[in-house]
């Protein structure tokens, strides 16, 4: 664990030299970022841990009985371990969506990104290919709620990979893949910052139904405004980048952590659900084609380095065969 957390200070000194540099203080607007995920992490921590403890109860699932199993399952060490993993990412988490609202400072190169597109689709707009295939309308809303529950499929599998494994070191590569894909993909927005395709080519959606999707885009557009006018400002904070595209790499990365898992039907739904992300990135106008390429390279990268920042030392062995042994 402590090159996981060695990782995260490295991350988080960059994120201080950057904001040094820039004149622009850290920022949780509202607490959204970093307070209230932390709390939202704690109940579903408890909730989830509770429903273990049914699960892995054997025998008449009494109170006292599933309470005896969750005492045993989690001692203050693996409590702590626990916490430790999920305060990591969040403190990833935090870091990367300050890095992401300053990259609103560089030029965006969206030309570029259109460019690549066309070429890989033989002069076409992908997204345009997709209206004339799937529709403009029924299909943007099915996109849009799949698009829309990203948030929930993080949030929950971040906290999950932590409570539900039977051992504390296979959710450690888990978020040590999430700690890598945010990193990643900040350093992918400011290598070619850009905006997205429903800001460079808005003509390509103005035929789809106006949808919770446009008033976000919106909403983005204006937040870069105003944190450009006016940086120093207490509530100025951006959430806008296009290049990679994180929705397809951490959408990615929770795919092949399932199956690092073993669960195959569980593999085989995420795998759908990563098939409907891509289509809805493009066909909202949230993301070039490019973006979600680079994306599932991102996912790949993250996963290799996940796996080998968890992989434990001699010591660190040792402690994790004591932490995991199993309950009786």
């Amino acid at each position: 664990m402590i090159r996981l957390w060695g990782v995260v200070a490295v991350f988080a000194a960059v994120t201080v030299i950057r904001s040094v540099l820039i004149g622009i203080p850290l920022r949780d607007p509202h607490g959204a970022i970093f307070l209230t995920r932390v709390a939202l992490s704690a109940v579903l921590f408890a909730v989830l841990a509770g429903v273990d403890g049914v699960r892995r109860t054997a025998g008449p699932r009494t109170w006292r009985a599933v309470q005896r199993t969750m005492r045993e399952r989690w001692p203050r060490r693996r409590l702590l371990a626990a916490g430790g993993l999920l305060l990591a990412y969040h403190v990833v988490y935090f870091c990367y969506h300050n890095l992401k609202s300053w990259d609103v400072f560089n030029q965006p190169r969206d030309a570029l990104l259109l460019g690549w597109d066309r070429w890989l689709f033989l002069g076409h707009n992908p997204a345009a290919l997709l209206h004339a295939v799937l529709g403009e309308h029924l299909a943007a809303y099915v996109l849009m709620v799949v698009y829309e529950s990203f948030s929930t499929l993080v949030t929950v599998s971040v906290v999950a990979a932590v409570v539900l494994v039977d051992r504390l070191w296979d959710g450690a590569v888990f978020i040590a893949s999430m700690v890598w894909v945010w990193i990643l993909g900040v350093a992918s927005y400011y290598a070619i910052p850009s905006l997205g395709p429903f800001w460079s080519a808005p003509h390509v959606f103005s035929r789809l139904p106006h949808t919770m999707v446009q008033d976000t885009q919106a909403r983005y557009l204006a937040q870069r405004a105003e944190l450009l006018a006016h940086p120093h400002a207490a509530g100025s904070f951006a959430q806008v980048s296009a290049f990679a595209s994180l929705h397809v790499a951490v959408t990615t990365v929770i795919v092949l952590m399932a199956s690092y898992y073993g669960l195959r039907r569980t593999t085989g739904v995420l795998i759908v659900f990563l098939c409907g992300t891509v289509l809805a990135t493009v066909y909202l106008g949230w993301h070039f084609a490019v973006d979600d390429v680079a994306g599932l390279a991102i996912a790949w990268v993250a996963v290799q380095l996940g796996r080998w920042v968890i992989q434990p030392t001699r010591e660190e062995g040792k402690a994790c065969l004591t932490l995991e042994a199993p309950v009786d």
